[in-house]
């Protein structure tokens, strides 16, 4: 099946219940604090908003997630709906603060804008450390479908400057990330049809947010992948089997590479999970929280 969401799709996601898993209109997130709606660029547009949330148990400072929802880039403000109650409480209730980005969809700006705005948000949450209690030595990234893509490719591509952008400033920060959970990411746009000999794949979403045909262009697309960049921070990635929106082959063949790589790396794929639906499992969440516990200890044990 085409990456493309019917219309049947795009109303399930602009429902309270989101796109990523059913859930209740009104979501009992488990913080201490929201502070909503912050402008990481300064330019009061909609889709450089953010969300932030700090868990229940208050401490002087919190690593920090970075969880981006899905949309196949197709939404400008959609932090309402990053899977707040089942990845964003996870992470709460692990001590993490969180941050929910919305970023410019594919019909505001072009590729690389999506990922330019991401890598400004890494930045001001490292700007911003003392104002928000964040421990900026600790900032992970996470994201759901599309926004599993941008997490993986802010993951891979932190010293790559054709990728940084100058979204709120704050450049004197670095926008590398210590670690990143890909959740049904699309992360090679060039792998969709997995490896068969006939690419026989819909590319519309992507085709959208680089604003040409993907047919004869196949080089020009491997500037949107995260499997084309070298910065590997650790990945901890997550797909379901009966993904019948982004192909689950995605996942293993980004963990192979990683493992090429010898990058610290986690392939979890969920039997019979759907793009979202089942993927949500104490089992899966619990193992996000422990890659990232993990990555962090072994980080702040090298100190």
């Amino acid at each position: 099946m085409s990456l493309t969401f019917t219309l049947g799709a795009l109303g399930l996601f602009a429902q309270p219940t989101g796109f990523g898993g059913f859930q209740m209109p009104k979501v009992d997130v488990r913080c201490s604090q929201k502070i909503a709606d912050v402008d990481y660029a300064g330019d009061g547009q909609v889709y450089h908003k953010l969300d932030i949330y700090l868990p229940k148990v208050e401490k002087d400072t919190y690593p920090v997630v970075v969880h981006i929802y899905g949309s196949a880039w197709f939404s400008n403000n959609s932090k309402g709906m990053a899977d707040l109650g089942t990845i964003v409480n996870a992470l709460l209730d692990a001590g993490y603060a969180v941050v929910t980005p919305n970023h410019r969809s594919s019909q505001d700006a072009k590729f690389p804008a999506q990922i330019h705005d991401i890598k400004g948000v890494i930045r001001f949450v490292k700007a911003n450390a003392a104002k928000y209690k964040f421990d900026p030595t600790f900032v992970a990234v996470s994201g759901f479908s599309s926004g599993g893509h941008l997490a993986s490719l802010a993951a891979t591509s932190g010293n790559q400057p054709q990728l940084e952008g100058s979204v709120g400033g704050n450049l004197q920060f670095s926008s590398a990330v210590d670690a990143a959970c890909d959740w049904s990411g699309p992360v090679d746009l060039n792998y969709m049809s997995c490896g068969a000999e006939e690419d026989t794949w819909n590319h519309g979403p992507e085709e959208a947010v680089m604003g040409f045909s993907f047919k004869g262009n196949e080089e020009a697309f491997k500037y949107l992948n995260a499997t084309t960049y070298p910065d590997d921070p650790p990945v901890c990635i997550f797909h379901g089997t009966a993904d019948n929106v982004v192909p689950s082959c995605q996942a293993p063949h980004f963990y192979g590479l990683l493992q090429d790589a010898r990058v610290d790396s986690e392939l979890h794929m969920v039997e019979g999970g759907g793009h979202g639906m089942n993927m949500y499992t104490e089992e899966t969440l619990s193992a996000m929280v422990a890659f990232l516990n993990r990555v962090k200890a072994e980080k702040y044990m090298a100190k």
